[in-house]
């Protein structure tokens, strides 16, 4: 990806990265779902300025910000032109590796196997041990789309405060999506 890619408005990047193909040791698939998160928003980690836990936040974008919450992992890209920004990737369209994925998260449906960023992270093996490292350097790879998608929006999910932000996007009538976006 061309360095400017991470450093558009964080809204921006979060739509681009719909489309994109997210490989961790050659496993992965198509981006189908990201919400956006920066600085200034409550909903954010970096709200409360840099801590050890959300330090990657807060470092050069184009890197992983991997955190646990509800006891399981989740995956984060660092952008945006503003520092605490990043876009949590909430679901895959899994295309590469399969067969690795059903191994990790116990079933064969691939509808499911990347729908939401718990399950995202247990197909691809994502851990701690990964936050803060490069997506232009091994394991990653993110892969540039090949199309212009049809790009849905709604409001994010799974938070309590600014919950109506429409910072969610997803590909329009993906079945991998974590959640269905409300019709208009």
């Amino acid at each position: 990806m061309p360095p400017d890619f991470y450093t558009q408005p964080i809204l921006d990047f979060s739509r681009a990265l719909i489309g994109c193909e997210l490989l961790v040791d050659g496993v992965g698939g198509v981006i189908v779902e990201t919400e956006a998160y920066e600085a200034t928003d409550p909903a954010s980690h970096s709200y409360v300025g840099e801590t050890r836990r959300n330090r990657a936040m807060f470092g050069p974008v184009g890197h992983a910000y991997v955190y646990r919450i509800y006891g399981h992992w989740c995956f984060n890209i660092v952008g945006g032109e503003e520092r605490g920004s990043a876009a949590l990737v909430r679901a895959l369209a899994p295309t590469r590796g399969l067969d690795r994925m059903a191994e990790r998260r116990g079933t064969s449906d691939p509808r499911t196997l990347c729908a939401g960023p718990g399950r995202l992270c247990k197909a691809l093996g994502l851990s701690d041990a990964h936050d803060g490292l490069r997506l232009d350097a091994p394991p990653f790879a993110l892969l540039p789309r090949t199309a212009e998608p049809a790009i849905v929006t709604g409001p994010r999910i799974g938070i309590t405060k600014a919950a109506e932000r429409p910072w969610r996007f997803g590909l329009a009538g993906s079945p991998s999506l974590s959640r269905p976006f409300p019709r208009p």
